[in-house]
């Protein structure tokens, strides 16, 4: 007994770490899933099914992975893993639906679309999707994601295009109250300067970022960046026109040029304009990738695919900016796109009135392949989107918070900035354990219900890891319960009122007490003897060797005692003696398989004195009756040491 229990604890341990390991496995998978980087993320939730870690929700993250990249073939052996599944939610069934539908298996695919709209009456999005719907889009957008306020140092002029660094805010603005000069005559405003303001303080007041960047031109669209030696210097948009003098080569036009500054005794100067500038079209806008390998910008040059396209161009190690390379027509297209960003992953982010949305400019992601390879673009939906320009997409590094600007309805000036959050799909873990020996549980049916209505909203059951994991919403009273045929139900109760915005997952662990009968705790089937024998055969040992692993694997400190009772037919003298021998044969199996002798306190033949039903002799009872008394019963007196159940 003594040198079983290190054992115990090694194999405890080890389960315990692939637990831990597939949590974070999957926290890897899910934070590149949020990000857009489905490329990434399709590596990581392929080497959970490799490894056997929550091979159902890796199954259906995967064929979301595959639908948004465009790969349909790939979503679909994905979604054929677990389409059976009850326990699936029905927006499965319409993301089925798209991939056939992609594929060409449209008799099929109206199949699932039937089948989703049987439990979805009222969404719109079938009949959308088949009209003039972008795939992406529709499956990105299954849920709201966002929620958008206005910021407090909006002006009654234009505000847009924000850029965060160190806790402050940058941002173009032409407020009456700190641009000085004339007039802009598109709009009656002045010209626009950058401005600053600290972020988390709602007491500060824009300010002009100090130095000498700020003129008598438009300036615009910030961006910070480092130069080869890196020291911190900024890029910066800027127009061409000055008192109504036009920049060589224009004709009656205001093109746009990019400008970079360095700061000199903190007050930013400009030093240069870049290459790509020219006097004949506009260039402006600014981005940088996070490696400050590529800038990203908005430009209206020859060659293009409409009015304004999505250009990049690689940065040399010495800072120089290579020629200009056209985004491509998934990006753009025949309308605009312009104010282009790129996330911490590196995705592209840009507005365009060219691509379906819900009025003018709208806010676009793009969606890369495993080779890196812009496949579609997926619009952010409602609210980040409306009928009027929504434009100048900045998130944070952790993807949940960030800035766009519009000029929508309820505004305080022309162009208004508005602060976003970013609201994760929020899912509930855990580990359900046994209360006795703490060993994960498999097969436990987890049900999840909705307190207010008492209705269930999602069900699943718990793998080899005892893991679980189901969908659930914020702002919600929840019950779970737990329920395994060797295990009483447990009910855990809990809300999601207080769940932080950018929270993911919530873990709830799970413990369950067993039951104390040794028959359901073993699944033990009948243990039969031959006629007039007591000798074990290979059926019964079969089943005294689950009774064996219950009491030296499963809980190692478990006391029984162990009683044998026959039928009614016969004498007491013989049925007294028959199950006697029965009950020391089933004991001195037990004893040499493993069971410490003193974990079996005694052993004893009842032979009829202890029928469980009416029958006294063949001829009242069926010989099923007579069956169910022919029986070897495991009494529990203790599972847990220093904890005695009977006497």
């Amino acid at each position: 007994m003594k040198n079983t229990k290190p054992l115990f604890l090694f194999l405890f341990f080890i389960v315990f770490q692939l637990s831990f390991g597939q949590y974070g496995a999957q926290k890897k998978a899910d934070y590149y899933f949020g990000q857009f980087s489905y490329s990434k993320a399709i590596k990581e939730y392929e080497r959970m099914i490799k490894g056997n870690l929550n091979t159902s929700y890796a199954h259906q993250q995967l064929a979301e992975c595959y639908l948004l990249i465009r790969d349909y073939k790939k979503a679909i052996p994905h979604f054929e893993a677990i389409i059976n599944d009850a326990m699936l939610p029905t927006d499965y069934y319409f993301k089925y639906a798209m991939a056939l539908y992609s594929d060409g298996q449209h008799k099929l695919s109206e199949k699932y679309l039937k089948k989703y709209k049987k439990y979805n009456k009222n969404d719109s999005r079938v009949k959308r999707f088949l009209k003039d719907g972008n795939l992406a889009s529709v499956v990105f957008n299954s849920r709201q994601r966002y929620d958008v306020e206005p910021v407090s140092f909006n002006s009654t002029e234009s505000d847009f295009g924000v850029y965060s660094n160190q806790g402050i805010l940058y941002f173009a603005s032409s407020r009456k109250d700190a641009v000085e000069g004339d007039v802009y005559g598109w709009n009656e405003e002045p010209w626009l300067d950058l401005f600053q303001v600290q972020e988390d303080n709602p007491m500060s007041i824009p300010k002009k970022i100090p130095g000498s960047v700020n003129t008598k031109f438009h300036e615009s669209s910030l961006v910070f960046s480092t130069d080869y030696k890196k020291d911190t210097i900024i890029y910066f948009t800027r127009n061409n026109y000055y008192e109504k003098k036009e920049g060589y080569g224009a004709s009656n036009e205001i093109n746009l040029k990019i400008y970079s500054a360095i700061q000199e005794n903190g007050e930013w100067k400009e030093n240069r304009s870049l290459r790509i500038n020219s006097d004949y079209y506009s260039t402006g806008h600014p981005t940088i990738t996070p490696d400050r390998k590529r800038i990203y910008y908005t430009s209206d040059r020859p060659g293009g695919f409409g009015g304004t396209d999505i250009y990049y161009s690689n940065i040399h190690e010495r800072g120089g900016i290579g020629s200009p390379i056209n985004a491509g027509p998934t990006v753009n297209t025949e309308g605009n796109e312009m104010f282009p960003f790129i996330n911490q992953e590196g995705k592209l982010f840009f507005s365009s009135d060219g691509h379906v949305g819900f009025g003018q400019l709208d806010v676009f992601s793009t969606i890369s392949n495993e080779e890196g390879e812009i496949v579609d673009v997926i619009n952010l939906g409602t609210p980040m989107n409306s009928s009027a320009d929504d434009f100048a997409y900045y998130a944070h590094e952790n993807g949940i918070n960030g800035y766009i600007s519009s000029n929508r309805d309820g505004g305080k000036g022309g162009d208004d900035i508005y602060k976003f959050k970013f609201t994760p799909a929020l899912d509930i873990e855990g580990v359900v354990t046994d209360g006795i020996n703490h060993k994960p549980l498999d097969s436990v049916k987890i049900r999840l219900f909705d307190q207010k209505t008492s209705t269930l909203a999602a069900e699943t059951t718990t793998d080899k890891n005892g893991y679980y994991r189901l969908p659930i919403n914020r702002k919600t009273n929840y019950m779970i319960e737990a329920v395994r045929r060797t295990h009483p139900h447990e009910n855990v109760f809990l809300n999601t009122y207080s769940v932080k915005h950018s929270t993911k997952i919530i873990q709830q662990d799970i413990v369950l007490e067993p039951v104390l009968d040794l028959k359901l705790l073993a699944n033990l089937n009948k243990i039969y003897f031959d006629f007039n024998k007591s000798d074990i055969r290979p059926d019964a040992a079969r089943e005294l060797d689950k009774v064996v692993n219950v009491m030296v694997n499963m809980y190692p400190d478990m006391i029984i005692r162990l009683e044998a009772h026959t039928d009614p037919v016969g004498s007491n003298a013989y049925n007294d003696r028959l199950s006697e021998s029965r009950a020391k044969s089933t004991y001195e199996y037990l004893i040499a398989n493993g069971v410490p002798r003193e974990h079996i306190l005694s052993y004893k033949g009842y032979g009829k004195r202890k029928l469980i039903n009416h029958c006294t002799s063949k001829k009242d009872c069926s010989p099923e009756e007579l069956e169910l008394n022919r029986r070897t019963e495991f009494p529990i007196i203790q599972i847990k040491k220093g904890v005695i159940l009977a006497k």
